[in-house]
């Protein structure tokens, strides 16, 4: 099974999701701002995407700019910000076994698929 870490209010994320449901991948949609993630998931997700924290960070957001703009901060510190903070997540994230995308462009999904 395929998860979709998925803000529905979120263009690219529906885009993730339309392709997913047009390929008949069967999905499980984790809305991620209603169902907080816990700190395990997130570093999972992370290992899986091969990526840092820091590497995820929505750094458009007003909460970044308000919060966290000339902040340096931990690996472990930014993994609490974006627990608290979720809408920090970059998004959609795919998750397919071990490995994991960010699905922008959606076409990257079909990656890991």
């Amino acid at each position: 099974m395929v998860t979709i870490l998925h803000n529905p209010r979120c263009s690219k994320s529906r885009a993730g999701l339309k392709l997913l449901e047009d390929k008949g991948v069967e999905v499980e949609v984790c809305k991620y701002l209603d169902e907080a993630l816990t700190p395990d998931q997130l570093t999972d997700i992370l290992v899986k995407l091969g990526k840092r924290p820091m590497d995820i960070i929505r750094t458009n957001e007003d909460i970044f700019k308000e919060e966290f703009k000339d902040k340096e901060l931990s690996d472990e510190e930014w993994i609490l910000a974006m627990l608290e903070y979720p809408r920090l997540i970059e998004r959609p994230i795919i998750i397919n076994g071990d490995k994991a995308v960010i699905g922008r462009p959606a076409e990257i999904i079909e990656t890991i698929l």
